[in-house]
């Protein structure tokens, strides 16, 4: 039984951009992708009245709902590189304990390390992150960071906000399993027998769509932002592609197929009209001597914006700069050249990106990146005119405003960032552009200018109808929430530096009363040891005396009056013993385990009348023994590690000591020490005077092709997601008008659980030896099938019913045949022997038809409407027409096949090639 749950991305709701889908196979949870939502929107787009406290934020039910099922997910798959699919995962992974084995491309996980390392990077330098309450509540660990909040000092809340930090980030995609396109991946575990394939989806840099087979549920396709135009940097979906004939057959109607609708409703326009529009507002822009902001994402999309502006700035030979605020893009880019071989489109036919001379090979001088980049091999994808920048500071620094330039800033989104802050002061200057190249999260900066664009444009030229529409000028206030770190100076710097010397001095305190106590119990201790020392030479003096004194009073058996025997007495004067009256020998008793230190002074019970107490030790006793293994004595290897590096030490010479202590000198004094700041919050008001455009460059099918691709996958049900109500509506009016489109198709809302499946009843049965040897098997696929009849019995001794041979007819119907045709009377007839049972499981592809018959030398040709002509009526440069050779084979309907022809030689050998496409069972 399938159970399917949107945990965020369902249809309908206001908020569709993170995509989490729990998918439930049997008893094996899949959460399918884990993104994360845009931590900064603008407030004002959520709650009345500018009120952020008034309702909590639009992503508490979603992270609620992964929080709680994180533990129990089995199987995590990542489809996408992008914050919108693996955003949250490292989040979930290190703080609410997703620890299942999570799959993805090579790509999708470095982009993904990449996109959210940009993401929590640039959020933490601009808001307060209280991590005390959210901490590793599984590890234990604790972080301390730099950034330091005074009291009495406002900043952001970050209340409901789950941003990982870098440490997190690393740990979590390191524990991703990464695979390659077509490759299966056969999972162990509670996910035995459950195979996972990826496949190209177009989109972005290793995206893929996922195919999951359960021996118990059949084949589900989970398929979302698919694009099945081939790109400049990469190719379309192997889902559909024309020249190949259509429909890729390994993902051919599955049982399940989960595609989202987003775009169901929208026109395209052409990517010839699309790219003429960004290159001819850039060019228009930059001549003017004005500038230009293009807000981009960190990894997946920005490949394809910096291969077309480096086509056309080799091609126009422009010298204006192209500026990257990224602080991941570099090692975006040579992440991207090392792995060619997923890169597509124009890409990998032409040399893009290559330096000024054309040549790959081609030496010159380079920075230390571009040298380590030669040295691995990767020439392609060297973009000469592009420039990166970690802030807008260095940008600034090192062109003024008024120098016309093309600046790429992170993130799309507007809400944070290098982005933002440019914006802030690029849309004051007239003249200046704003290149919007997506429509953004719903509520975020981005997504407010592509609506006020949007809204300016005639209802023809809107953007979901296929035109490209015209650049606004924008006016009007705009007013803005900043948040920055900014370093402390004054009377805050003062009150901090105070704090931070009377912590110090608090912590030496602490430090020096723990070694002054430790110095207390090791002089107590070795006081203790030399007072044991000094009694224990007194006892022996004393008794080599008494042994002499013994000798002596041996003769006499007398005893001196002023003398007592030690040995009357226990060590401390207390007299244990005593004389026995009775006139039996003296017991005495003595104790010779100590209690070294002061500890004894307190612990001990044995109390004397005219002395102090003397120090024994409290029972029970453990002895410390050596720890052994079955090989004798446990081998200590940090020992042995603290011997070899005594041993290198002792080895090296006083000059390399030396050489080793300034430089380790050096790098401490060089070592950047982030001064103290704050996190500082304030309203900005901007008049607005850029232009605005938007040109979609999102990489996405449109709904068009979204019509044509759903029905041919044709499979038995399917799930519709991520999608405003009006899209989802539209995908499935245009589902209900063809005939042989499936008509269990699911909308579900977030939060609700859907379940396909449940009326499937499930036997376990047991096929008897004797049934099992008579069966003929024939492979199908991957598989053998083979036809059964027979009768279930029960054993007393079995809990599985047995699968039995039926036998022959039933007596009673035996002896009607025979009465009604007694064989007796009829000369020469033969018993009735019944015929057996065929079934043909397959289906019949023209396409394949044609090519098998080519290859045994008979002609067949298509002419449309689902008939091949085979034999002599397919020949073309034939003088008269053979009808008696001509057959024609027809597909009237799903099953269904006809052969039209007079009896020959063709009509047999088409009839044995359709048979071999099929798998025949006979009873």
């Amino acid at each position: 039984m399938i159970t399917f749950t949107p945990l965020c991305g369902a249809v309908g709701e206001s908020q569709t951009c993170p995509l989490a889908y729990l998918l439930q196979l049997d008893d094996v949870r899949v959460l399918l992708d884990c993104g994360s939502p845009d931590w900064s929107p603008e407030e004002r787009a959520f709650t009345p009245d500018n009120d952020p406290e008034s309702s909590p934020p639009n992503w508490s039910a979603y992270c609620d709902s992964l929080r709680q099922c994180a533990p129990t997910v089995d199987l995590v798959l990542l489809s996408h590189g992008d914050l919108a699919h693996s955003g949250l995962y490292a989040y979930a992974y290190t703080r609410w304990g997703l620890k299942a084995p999570a799959y993805s491309t090579i790509p999708v996980q470095a982009m993904a390390r990449i996109v959210t390392l940009e993401d929590v990077e640039g959020l933490r330098d601009e808001q307060d992150f209280d991590d005390s309450d959210q901490h590793h509540a599984e590890s234990g660990e604790h972080f301390n960071f730099a950034e330091t909040q005074l009291d009495g000092v406002s900043s952001p809340s970050s209340s409901g906000k789950f941003v990982a930090i870098v440490q997190e980030v690393h740990e979590a995609f390191d524990s991703v399993n990464t695979l390659r396109y077509s490759q299966p991946m056969h999972l162990q575990g509670k996910c035995q027998g459950i195979t996972i394939i990826p496949f190209a989806a177009g989109h972005s840099l290793g995206g893929t769509i996922w195919k999951i087979r359960s021996p118990s549920v059949g084949t589900i396709v989970y398929a979302v932002n698919m694009n099945h135009m081939k790109e400049r940097h990469l190719d379309g979906t192997v889902l559909f592609r024309q020249s190949a004939g259509g429909i890729f057959e390994p993902l051919a109607r599955p049982d399940l197929f989960i595609t989202d609708a987003d775009r169901a409703n929208v026109t395209t326009p052409r990517r010839k009209d699309r790219d003429a529009a960004l290159i001819d507002t850039i060019s228009a822009t930059l001549s003017s001597r004005s500038s230009l902001l293009l807000p981009c994402d960190a990894g997946p999309r920005l490949l394809e914006l910096l291969v077309l502006l480096d086509q056309h700035w080799k091609y126009a030979d422009f010298r204006y700069p192209i500026c990257l605020l990224s602080r991941n893009g570099r090692e975006m880019l040579t992440f991207v050249r090392s792995m060619m071989e997923w890169v597509g489109g124009t890409v990998s036919k032409e040399d893009v990106g290559v330096d000024s001379s054309g040549k790959t090979g081609a030496r010159r001088r380079r920075g230390e990146d571009d040298v380590e980049d030669e040295a691995l091999g990767a020439f392609a994808l060297r973009f000469r005119h592009l420039e990166f920048f970690l802030n807008p500071q260095s940008l600034m620094h090192t062109y003024s405003s008024k120098e016309p330039k093309i600046i790429l800033a992170v993130p799309a989104s507007l809400s944070h960032g290098p982005s933002r802050s440019l914006f802030a002061d690029f849309a004051a200057v007239p003249d200046n552009v704003v290149l919007l190249t997506g429509r953004g999260e719903e509520g975020t900066l981005s997504r407010l200018l592509f609506d006020r664009w949007n809204n300016y444009q005639r209802d023809t030229d809107k953007w979901d109808q296929g035109k490209i529409g015209s650049n606004v000028m924008m006016d009007g206030v705009l007013q803005l929430k900043m948040n920055s770190k900014v370093p402390l100076q004054g009377a805050e710097l003062e009150a901090y530096l105070a704090k931070e010397r009377a912590a110090k001095e608090k912590e030496a305190a602490h430090q020096a009363a723990i070694v002054r106590n430790q110095r207390v119990l090791e002089a107590d201790e070795d006081e203790s040891d030399e007072e044991s020392d000094s009694d224990s030479e007194e006892e022996e003096v004393e008794r080599a005396l008494d042994d002499d004194d013994d000798e002596m009073d041996n003769s006499d058996q007398s005893v001196r009056p002023g003398r007592r025997r030690k040995h009357d007495k226990s060590e401390d004067n207390a007299d244990w013993g005593g004389d026995m009256d009775d006139g039996l020998t003296k017991t005495l008793l003595s104790f010779d385990i100590y209690l070294k230190g002061n500890v004894s002074k307190s612990m001990s019970f044995f109390k004397s009348a005219d002395g102090p107490t003397h120090r024994f030790r409290m029972f029970p006793y453990v002895d410390k023994k050596r720890r052994v293994d079955e090989y004798g004595e446990t081998i200590d290897v940090g020992m042995w590690l603290r011997k070899g590096k005594v041993f290198e030490d002792d080895a090296e010479t006083e000059e390399v000591k030396e050489a080793k202590r300034k430089q380790a000198e050096e790098e401490d004094k060089n070592a950047i020490r982030e001064p103290p700041s704050k996190f500082v919050s304030s309203e900005i008001e901007i008049q607005l005077a850029c232009r605005l455009l938007f040109v979609d460059m999102e990489g996405l099918s449109d709904g068009r092709a979204i019509k044509a691709i759903v029905p041919q996958v044709n499979p038995r049900k399917m799930i519709i997601v991520h999608a405003p109500t009006a899209a989802a509506s539209t995908l499935i009016e245009s589902c209900g008008q063809i005939r042989s489109m499936t008509r269990d198709i699911y909308v579900p809302s977030t939060g609700e659980s859907i379940r396909i499946g449940q009326h499937t009843n499930t036997f376990s049965i047991s096929i008897s030896d004797e049934l099992l040897s008579t069966l003929k098997m024939s492979r199908f696929e991957d598989n053998e099938v083979g036809y059964v009849t027979g009768r279930v019995t029960n054993h007393f001794s079995l809990n599985i019913p047995i699968l039995e041979p039926a036998g022959s007819l039933v007596p009673s119907e035996t002896a009607n045949a025979r009465a009604i045709v007694p064989s007796d009377r009829i000369f020469g007839a033969r018993v009735a022997q019944p015929l057996p049972r065929s079934t043909m499981i397959g289906e019949l592809k023209l396409t394949a038809l044609k090519a098998r018959l080519a290859s045994i030398g008979v002609p067949a040709e298509l002419i449309g409407e689902g008939v091949l002509i085979c034999g002599a009526g397919a020949r073309r440069d034939q003088t008269s027409n053979n009808i008696d050779e001509t057959v024609a084979v027809r597909k009237t309907g799903r099953g269904k096949v006809e052969l039209e022809g007079n009896v020959s030689s063709v009509y047999y050998i088409v009839r044995r090639e359709i048979y071999g496409l099929h798998a025949l069972i006979a009873a």
